[in-house]
């Protein structure tokens, strides 16, 4: 039997090799599948849904991809309590054959605590079997979430991204005409308190197995402790699940306005803002609306970090600052986050006093290309210019302390080179693996283009044919936007 038969009908295989899989033919399978599910639900036929989705989870193919995503992930080295990766191919393969409802038992997770702005943030890890399972699970789960999914929802959802939340929110606020009065919402402890029953009697997947998921505890201090609400923060379905649980919120609140109270909705994950005509609609129906809808789901909003304000005043929301200046809306990088980085900054290069110049250079590239890049499409050209002189100065401190007693001209002439209209470039030679001798600069934060995003539009998904070719082109757009790119070049 070939691969592609096997994967048909969901036989384990023992006679194929990790390495000489054809990815995009198992990849094509899954996603047809998944078109098949979307086109299911959008149709009404929930029967054929859920035997489609059994299809799926059953489908060897599914299984490949399942774990090829997870052992390709950021936490692919991270064991759970079982203390297992799968790192060798024979593994990987054995580890898609081992994907199996039947017997299946999840182990307990295993809970760490990761430091936040205020307090700790809970985060549990699964064995890496369970990872896969749930891998599984939500390659059948996706093509339900994306197509009931609220037009303007925005966080952990594929193709989608924060700045088209960012992008909503000036079409929503940037016009004269437009609503001047922002309900931030955030909910409480999102992921730990969702009501298990109501995920169980609405959430479209495997009951059976996304219950022994929900059950299956966690273990702390080598003590375990059982689970009666919420789901995991670190579990691969958990953001789709909480996903599914706040959807509708959108239709509910368009079934109780009018157009001219100006209400619109962006979330992104727990994080939401609602625009309204006046202070007294947000308060009055608006947020009283939204806490009945979260009471039934198990979930209730932060007061603390909930709050009504003027669009003169301004309001943060994703890492951004959005306020009008005169009747004119401005989107800038946020105080808050602009700091944050600056530490982050400062704090390694301090950590990395001893590092050769070449080695500083390679840490903190990525580090400033990656901040700059997500403001690159607002108002942040001032914010970039500021940030680049604080990091030449730290940069400048570094380069003193390991040379006291040297001239500011000795220092200059070794560290730094004039290139085009700049003096001050700091940067350091090596070859690389042909032998070529190469220059590596500090990134330029101010040399990134700012440049205006194209918000994706509130229907599309990758799992209706209707939106394929808009896709195509918003990636072909998006290979010819080259980010700022790190300072390498061959001398």
């Amino acid at each position: 039997m070939t691969l592609k038969a096997k994967a048909k009908s969901g036989a384990p295989s023992t006679g194929i090799s990790w390495d000489t899989i054809e990815w995009h033919k198992q990849e094509d399978q899954v996603h047809r599948l998944q078109m098949r599910i979307a086109k299911a639900v959008r149709e009404g036929r929930y029967s054929k849904v859920k035997s489609l989705q059994w299809l799926l989870t059953h489908s060897f193919s599914a299984k490949l991809v399942a774990v090829k995503r997870v052992v390709q992930n950021k936490g692919s080295k991270t064991s759970g309590v079982d203390k297992t990766i799968w790192t060798t191919d024979r593994q990987k393969l054995q580890g898609a054959l081992s994907l199996t409802r039947r017997g299946y038992k999840p182990l307990p997770l295993k809970r760490i605590y990761i430091p936040k702005k205020k307090g700790v943030r809970p985060l549990s890890i699964p064995a890496i079997k369970d990872r896969a399972m749930q891998s599984l699970h939500l390659l059948a789960l996706l093509p339900v979430a994306e197509t009931t999914a609220d037009t303007n929802s925005y966080g952990f959802r594929p193709k989608r991204s924060c700045i088209d939340a960012i992008e909503q929110c000036f079409r929503a606020l940037s016009k004269k005409a437009s609503a001047e009065w922002i309900l931030e919402g955030d909910i409480k402890s999102c992921f730990d308190t969702i009501s298990h029953q109501w995920m169980l009697e609405n959430i479209a997947t495997d009951t059976t197995v996304f219950k022994k998921w929900l059950d299956s505890g966690f273990i702390y201090k080598e003590m375990f402790h059982a689970t009666t609400e919420g789901v995991s923060q670190g579990s691969i379905i958990s953001p789709a699940a909480s996903n599914v649980v706040l959807d509708g919120l959108e239709t509910m609140l368009k079934s109780i306005v009018k157009q001219p109270d100006k209400v619109n909705y962006i979330r992104y994950a727990d994080d939401f803002v609602i625009t309204g005509s006046s202070k007294e609609l947000l308060e009055n129906k608006i947020k009283p609306a939204i806490i009945a809808f979260l009471k039934e789901r198990g979930l209730s909003l932060s007061e603390e970090k909930t709050k009504i304000t003027h669009i003169n005043d301004g309001f943060n929301f994703l890492g951004f600052n959005l306020r009008k200046y005169k009747g004119k809306l401005l989107i800038k990088p946020a105080k808050e986050s602009i700091n944050a980085f600056l530490c982050k900054i400062r704090k390694t290069i301090k950590t990395n006093a001893t590092a050769t110049t070449l080695n500083l250079i390679r840490i903190l590239n990525p580090i400033m290309q990656g901040w700059g890049n997500y403001y690159r499409n607002v108002v942040a050209k001032q914010t970039f210019y500021y940030v680049d002189a604080k990091i030449f100065e730290a940069i400048w401190r570094w380069v003193k302390r390991r040379h006291p007693m040297k001239s500011v001209k000795w220092l200059k002439r070794k560290y730094f080179m004039a290139e085009n209209a700049r003096n001050w470039v700091f940067h350091d030679y090596f070859k690389n693996s042909r032998g070529n001798k190469c220059v590596l600069r500090l990134f330029k934060i101010p040399d990134i283009e700012i440049k205006r995003h194209i918000k994706i539009k509130g229907k599309a998904t990758p799992f209706d044919p209707e939106y394929t070719d808009y896709f195509n082109l918003r990636e072909q757009l998006k290979k010819h936007r080259a980010p700022g790119q790190c300072g390498l070049q061959k001398i």
